[in-house]
């Protein structure tokens, strides 16, 4: 993420229909693991608001390689945090029940070390979180606006969790509903021979508070309830939550 970013991002994740959507998902997804208080990693954190989402589900411990990062999020959540890289995290082996990574492992050159370490940091019979966006052919200004090195596919993913030892037990595209016009949007920006550029603004300013925006909410979060039972074919997104075998 560009540091210019951070100030906006940090203004949007509560209110933009993506972030609520995602969250509303997430909420499903991690329902099977128990009430329980779990010990968790998230990497990448960002502005902090997955921190913040997260902390009802235990004691969670935010990692990111960006100074400015924690500095924002030390204004929105009072958990720990610390400087690392995905690639080489400075936490003991098997230390936490759950390691979440959203949206941060396109950002890695090399992928597969970055896996590996989700494992490595993971006890036996934990689990590990992964969001990536989905599709190379949807390639598109946010992914230059992020500096996004790659898209996946749903077969891509799963190869890259099993390499590391994991195993997954929800793999599934997501933001299927909106897929139709995300992929308009996208392949008819290239077809006028608009190129990715990173001077334009980023696709989260296009939709502002209001009843839109909760609409797209509703409907981008209704998906959790169906990703709960089912595999959805195709989306703007990937979600894998993966087990590391006991």
């Amino acid at each position: 993420m560009q540091p210019d970013f951070y100030a906006e991002y940090s203004q949007i994740e509560d209110t933009h229909w993506w972030f609520r959507g995602r969250r509303e998902i997430f909420t499903r997804l991690l329902a099977p693991l128990g009430v329980k208080p779990l010990r968790m990693l998230d990497i990448g954190f960002g502005t902090g608001a997955m921190l913040r989402f997260l902390e009802p589900y235990g004691s969670v411990i935010g990692m990111d390689m960006s100074v400015e990062a924690i500095r924002f999020a030390r204004t929105r959540v009072a958990c720990p945090m610390f400087l690392g890289s995905i690639t080489h995290v400075p936490i003991a082996s098997a230390a936490f029940d759950l390691v979440t990574a959203f949206d941060i492992v396109e950002h890695v050159e090399d992928d597969r070390a970055a896996f590996v370490e989700l494992a490595r940091v993971c006890r036996p019979g934990g689990h590990v979180l992964v969001t990536v966006p989905a599709f190379q052919f949807l390639w598109g200004n946010q992914d230059v606006v992020s500096h996004h090195r790659r898209r996946y596919t749903r077969a891509e993913l799963g190869a890259r969790m099993r390499s590391a030892g994991l195993a997954p037990r929800r793999l599934s595209y997501f933001n299927a509903i909106l897929f139709p016009v995300v992929a308009a949007v996208r392949v008819a920006r290239r077809l006028r021979g608009e190129p990715p550029s990173d001077e334009v603004k980023s696709d989260f300013t296009m939709t502002k508070p209001g009843p839109v925006n909760d609409a797209l909410a509703r409907v981008f979060g209704a998906e959790g309830r169906w990703l709960a039972r089912w595999r959805l074919p195709v989306g703007v997104s990937l979600v894998c939550l993966a087990e590391r075998p006991a």
